[in-house]
């Protein structure tokens, strides 16, 4: 057997490894890229869950704190 011969041998063998050990990182890639979009998603609904409950406490406290501010006025009307 010539020395070419082996060499050839020992690159495909290394090749070979290669290929399996890019196959396994490309699988963990796909692993990995699909819990990132799970979280964002999670994420994603949760803000828009705190969004609606902010416009909410917003749409009650505006007239509350308007009603407070006339309360105020009309009691330091009769104060004077």
């Amino acid at each position: 057997m010539e020395w070419a011969q082996v060499l050839v041998i020992i690159l495909a063998i290394f090749l070979a490894f290669f290929l399996l050990l890019a196959i396994i990182l490309v699988a963990m890639l796909i692993k990995v890229t699909r819990q990132i979009k799970n979280v964002t998603n999670s994420a994603e609904h949760t803000v828009r869950s705190v969004e609606r409950a902010v416009t909410n406490i917003s749409r009650i406290t505006s007239p509350i704190l308007l009603v407070q501010t006339i309360f105020a006025f009309f009691k330091n009307k009769r104060r004077k």
